[in-house]
């Protein structure tokens, strides 16, 4: 059956035709201004709560939250917390300014490398660009920065988050991500990540890493303003 016979079936069911100008400019009017949708009270907060209910939530489901005061001490946060699992002093991260400028000579033992990952890297790097603190979300979008490997294929992922990127919900994200990107001009992916991988596909048994990074560990910077 073709497209157009089957979206024929489908305007005559709703006693529209194809010339219906009205349904025509309410689609083209919901696109251009995109609408808010009903926004949850949780996350309507000042910046600072917002950030505190983001590490909240994300710890429900699994997440480790460190917080450091400045950039510069996200090399030693990421070196702890490798150390602190037992795992190798190596870590891969994308090509985003805000990484590469990091002060990575201060951890003399800890191998940086970079670029996407083939899946034999342990532990991954990326930056988020927002996070939503109602349901303690990060929210990623992918390019040369931040490859979409590192979000999946090493079992370890973590993750840079500034405080002051955190928003009460996903709309306002999203309202970042237009105008940030040009409205209809989106990253190629935007992944949302709420804790690690996890199944529940055998017995209903909860599996961590099942699909992905078995550990997800933000390192929040600064403080909400």
């Amino acid at each position: 059956m073709s497209r157009d016979v089957i979206l024929s079936k489908i305007r005559r069911s709703l006693g529209a035709g194809p010339a219906d100008v009205e349904r025509r400019a309410a689609v083209s009017d919901r696109l251009t201004r995109s609408p808010r949708g009903i926004i949850p009270k949780r996350g309507q907060l000042p910046p600072a709560e917002q950030v505190r209910l983001f590490a909240a939530m994300a710890e429900k489901v699994s997440t480790t939250v460190a917080h450091v005061a400045s950039p510069d001490e996200i090399p030693a946060a990421v070196a702890d917390y490798l150390r602190s699992r037992n795992l190798p002093a190596a870590i891969r991260r994308g090509d985003d300014p805000r990484l590469a400028g990091l002060p990575w000579e201060s951890q003399p033992q800890l191998a940086v490398a970079t670029g996407p990952s083939d899946g034999r890297d342990l532990a991954g790097l990326s930056h988020a660009f927002a996070a939503v603190a109602e349901t303690g979300t990060l929210v990623l979008t992918s390019g040369p920065e931040n490859p979409t490997t590192l979000n999946f294929l090493p079992e370890y992922h973590l993750v840079v988050l500034r405080a002051e990127d955190v928003e009460g919900d996903v709309e306002t994200v999203w309202e970042r991500i237009r105008a940030r990107y040009g409205k209809g001009a989106l990253p190629r992916t935007v992944n949302m990540i709420t804790g690690p991988s996890r199944s529940g596909d055998i017995e209903q048994t909860i599996l961590l890493g099942a699909h992905g990074p078995r550990s997800l560990h933000v390192i929040v910077v600064g403080a909400a303003h």
